[in-house]
């Protein structure tokens, strides 16, 4: 991999007072992800390669750095993780201060702005070589604005035409911004300033409504409900499985996952539990990962006369790491004994604990017809929904 001339440095180190979380801003979670992984994602998805530095609370770095590893995939070379400061100043100089020698670029990029996307980060690189100044995403101000006296009274009305919203990230040439931090003797609200008041230019390119910062509650619900429609469509399977086994009096009886005393057993490699066979062929066949043979087979000695929530647990374990989660297990036991209806609703909170999903029992017999008719034997048929 060409080493990178652009580096963008991810400020994560805020505590997010205003959003009342019980955990620093960056890594509170946006439906299953935190905000400094949504931030992270659209770093990685720029077409310039770049060295990325997370700027993280003391006390997170461990943490910031498995998120921005685990992000950054094969990139994770170019990842860097440093401590932040006490204010957002000395964050961003903590995150210079580890830049590669090659960097010519470099992005300055809030965490908090986590759904700003990757074309924003492009333009501004553009920008930044077009100009070589300093370039800053901006939004057009849409509301009226009114400047106030001391007293609070308006004083008057502001003309917005020169007037943009900043966002981040912002970009500016290595040496310049470098020079820049050397000289600042007060504390800025964005990089952009401390590049201004070095006497060096900055010019606006146009901003993303995504690029909206993290601020409170309420940005935290609109950056839900953008997570949830931009989620993909889940996709729902029904699998089907069957088992037989015929009774073996010498062995003892274990059905959904209960032992029924006094009853006579079923033959079998394992337990014989027809119930756990059936859920397992049905999750297994949903989800299209063969069958209960041909993932535990019978020549197995790890399975010999094991229970039916071994391979019931070991099946829900494939089953959710091809990436799908379990709706509900249907069952129906075909058999004159024993009998079900005493134990159903024990046998359906079993076998519900060992999928992690409802599962519902139901029980017949065949009117005499038949092996199962005949005593012989039980069969056991189970359905299973799973969605993707």
């Amino acid at each position: 991999m060409t080493a990178p001339v652009v580096a963008v440095v991810v400020v994560a180190a805020g505590s997010g007072t205003r959003l009342g979380a019980a955990e620093p801003k960056a890594f509170v979670p946006v439906r299953g992800r935190s905000i400094l992984e949504h931030a992270l994602s659209g770093v990685f998805l720029m077409a310039d390669a770049a060295q990325v530095v997370v700027v993280a609370p003391a006390e997170r770095l461990e943490v910031a750095r498995e998120l921005a590893e685990r992000v950054a995939g094969p990139a994770a070379a170019h990842v860097t993780v440093v401590a932040g400061g006490d204010t957002r100043q000395q964050s961003v100089e903590a995150g210079l201060a580890v830049l590669e020698p090659g960097i010519e670029i470099v992005l300055v990029h809030d965490s908090a702005r986590a759904f700003t996307p990757a074309s924003q980060f492009e333009a501004v690189v553009a920008g930044v070589r077009a100009t070589g100044g300093g370039v800053i995403p901006g939004l057009a101000v849409a509301d009226t604005i009114k400047q106030l006296d001391w007293t609070g009274a308006v004083e008057r009305t502001v003309d917005r035409s020169q007037l943009v919203a900043v966002q981040t990230p912002q970009g500016f040439p290595r040496e310049g911004l470098l020079a820049a931090y050397a000289t600042a003797n007060e504390d800025y609200t964005d990089d952009a300033a401390v590049f201004a008041a070095a006497g060096l230019p900055v010019t606006v390119v146009d901003g993303d409504p995504l690029a909206f910062k993290i601020t409170t509650p309420w940005d935290l619900r609109r950056a839900e409900a953008i997570v949830d429609e931009n989620a993909p469509a889940s996709v729902s399977r029904t699998g089907i499985g069957i088992d037989v086994h015929q009774f073996d009096e010498l062995v003892p009886l274990w059905l959904g996952g209960l032992h029924w005393p006094d009853e006579a057993g079923l033959a079998g490699h394992s337990d014989g539990d027809a119930v756990a066979h059936a859920v397992c062929d049905a999750l297994l066949s949903a989800a299209g990962l063969g069958d209960i043979g041909g993932n535990f087979g019978t020549d197995d000695p790890r399975f010999a006369d094991a229970r039916g929530d071994v391979f019931v647990c070991a099946t829900v374990r494939l089953v959710t790491d091809a990436g799908f989660s379990i709706d509900n297990v249907a069952v129906q036991i075909v058999g004159n004994r024993p009998k079900i209806a005493p134990r159903r609703a024990l046998m359906e909170e079993r076998m519900s604990a060992m999928v992690g999903a409802p599962v519902s029992v139901s029980a017949t017999t065949t009117d005499g017809l038949g092996f199962t008719g005949r005593g012989e034997g039980i069969t056991a048929i189970a359905t299973a929904l799973l969605r993707r």
